[in-house]
């Protein structure tokens, strides 16, 4: 397949039969044909420490296929079905690579964060039907052992530990010890059907009632045969991929992707991209693994551009990152400061992590997330009443919600009752506002939830972030939403320094706000923060920043309504809903209660009033 400059080059590869260009439908035939054409090629590099003289785990593509029928034959060995899964409580290392590989050819897997409270993972193994745990055994890293502990005492599984280092939990079956008693060809016939489902990815926050995406095989393969004409990648091709695989990113944006083509991926420990001592040490690990691409989100792309470049990266082509809109100053500075080129990813749990991707062949577009993937469509319909208007079409260049369809569409969540909104009519609506420019690239401005309603005033937030990131002052910014008494919501930016800069918030908005793309976007204060709160993967976590908000404004406004009174504001999320508790010293004040009330009806915030 020729690597993609133009959407002219997707129309052209698309005039063949799908089947034709894309002969494997699932994850397991594109490994196993890789494996086949490159045996004796290294697929996975981990990276034991961040210590440039300890000798890495390399794994061949014979050694991983052959782990992966290990792994199928242990699960269905424990009695694994094609409608059970196995859960996975482990970070990017070979050994979970095998287990989520093989978890799908025996049943289904469902790869899961370990960061999550140990009630919320059981009750994601109960709605999954797992029939297994595989989790990180004791070390002194990564503390995911404890959790999985925890997490059996609330939904009893049968439990295996992937040995970490000398120490192992007694009494527990260990992963390898098991692997080992198996054949390493499939002991089973596999069921290969691109529309089985094979895997679920949790989505939706950390909070609430179980969220299972599904994924079939030919979801997942679609998306990852396709990547590597945007990257413009062959077998040679070696990334840094330090991704969780309970992410779509980990698992097939920046995994499944090299895998299906015979490429190498740099797993750098336990930690991925967390490791400190790993990001100091990251140009000189590029060197010595001649690693072309660069996997990253835009906060590790910042986080980067602090270390400096002490070492030959002439091998390194481009850095793709997604997660969250790209800011276009920090992809400049980037560049500048790197040589590197940056391209954009746009991705969804929902569509096996890929909806589209900006070309290596083709220019940085600022604001574009690049191009659709061959075989599927991506569209700008109107957003009104609360709904995207799917009998509708945005002229090009005009703003709308996305909305996409494709051989790479999962069939929806384990539960249905949680579709409507999502998959409508054979379409997923993203939630994503955006448009489609003539030469048919995406443009992402920003989640329909996130628009700020001031008046009757739409304000995109990645306009204003843009100002603040071009001041020099500036390395991260997040602007959300702040409830108000007149307009409804005002915007209010939440901001992180460059390391040694010193700037007063007041500063540092009165410099800003003439370069805001409109008076109305100019937000209400600015607030500094030592770091942005951030997902797994680094993705800023919006959700909190609104909450902080809220908590904000309170605060202020109970100054007024309540002077010398040492009042606590506690925001929080429940049910999906944003709540707020107002906690007030003294017995109960009658009137002061109800001038509270008034003043908080104005602001549409859900607020329960206490007094002590």
């Amino acid at each position: 397949m020729q690597a993609f400059t133009t959407l002219a080059d997707i129309e052209h590869l698309e005039r063949n039969v799908r089947a034709l260009v894309a002969p494997h439908r699932s994850p397991y035939a594109l490994i196993r044909a890789a494996a086949l054409r490159f045996p004796a090629r290294e697929a996975l590099t981990f990276l034991p420490d961040a210590g440039l003289d300890t000798p890495p785990r390399r794994t061949t593509y014979r050694a991983l296929l052959a782990g992966i029928h290990r792994a199928a034959n242990l699960f269905r060995a424990m009695g694994v079905g094609p409608d059970d899964a196995v859960a996975v409580l482990a970070p990017n290392t070979p050994e979970a690579h095998v287990v989520l590989w093989g978890a799908e050819l025996a049943g289904r897997v469902c790869p899961i964060n370990y960061l999550l409270q140990p009630e919320h993972i059981a009750a994601l193994l109960k709605a999954a039907n797992a029939k297994v745990l595989v989790a990180l055994g004791p070390n002194d890293e990564l503390a995911v052992w404890p959790v999985a502990e925890r997490v059996v005492q609330h939904h009893a599984v049968p439990l295996l530990q992937i040995r970490a280092s000398a120490r192992t939990e007694p009494g527990v079956p260990v992963l390898q010890d098991q692997m080992a008693l198996m054949a390493d060809e499939l002991a089973f016939d596999p069921d290969l059907n691109p529309d089985r489902v094979v895997a679920l990815f949790h989505t939706g926050g950390t909070t609430g009632a179980p969220k299972l995406a599904q994924h079939t095989q030919g979801n997942e393969a679609h998306t990852a045969w396709f990547a590597h004409a945007f990257y413009d990648m062959d077998e040679r091709a070696v990334e840094i991929n330090g991704f969780p695989l309970f992410h779509v990113a980990g698992a097939f944006v920046y995994g499944l992707a090299l895998l299906a083509i015979g490429a190498r991926q740099v797993l750098p420990t336990l930690t991925g991209m967390r490791n400190t001592a790993f990001v100091q040490a990251y140009w000189k690990f590029c060197e010595r693994e001649r690693v072309t691409h660069l996997a990253c989100v835009p906060t590790v792309l910042a986080s980067l551009l602090g270390v400096p470049i002490d070492a030959d990266v002439k091998s390194v082509r481009a850095a793709y990152t997604g997660g969250s809109p790209l800011p276009a100053e920090l992809a400049q500075r980037f560049e500048k400061a790197t040589g590197i080129p940056v391209r954009n990813i746009l991705g969804m749990t929902e569509c096996a992590g890929l909806v589209s991707i900006e070309p290596l062949r083709g220019p940085r577009t600022p604001g574009s997330a690049g191009l659709r993937l061959p075989y599927t469509e991506v569209l700008a319909v109107p957003w009104r009443d609360g709904a995207a208007q799917l009998g509708e079409r945005c002229a090009p260049g005009e703003t709308g919600v996305l909305v996409l369809r494709g051989p790479h569409v999962s069939p929806g969540y384990t539960d249905a009752a949680r579709n409507a909104g999502m998959f409508e009519q054979g379409w997923i609506v993203s939630g994503d506002l955006g448009h489609i420019d003539p030469a048919g690239r995406i443009h992402i401005t920003g989640r329909a939830k996130d628009v700020i309603i001031r008046g009757s005033h739409n304000i995109d937030p990645a306009l204003v972030e843009d100002a603040f990131l071009a001041h020099p002052a500036v390395a991260m910014c997040a602007v959300v939403a702040e409830p108000d008494a007149y307009a409804g919501e005002v915007p209010v930016a939440f901001v992180t320094l460059k390391p040694g800069a010193q700037i007063a918030p007041e500063e540092l908005l009165a410099a800003v706000a003439p370069t805001v793309y409109e008076r109305p976007a100019v937000p209400k204060r600015v607030v500094l923060l030592a770091a942005l709160p951030v997902t797994a993967i680094g993705k800023v976590f919006k959700p909190e920043l609104r909450l902080r908000a809220i908590e904000i404004k309170l605060q202020e406004a109970l100054r007024d309504w309540a002077p010398g009174m040492n009042a606590s504001v506690r925001a929080f999320e429940q049910g999906g809903r944003q709540r707020t508790v107002i906690e007030l010293p003294g017995p109960r004040d009658t009137a002061l209660h109800e001038r509270l009330l008034h003043g908080l009806a104005a602001m549409a915030v859900d607020v329960d009033i206490r007094f002590s």
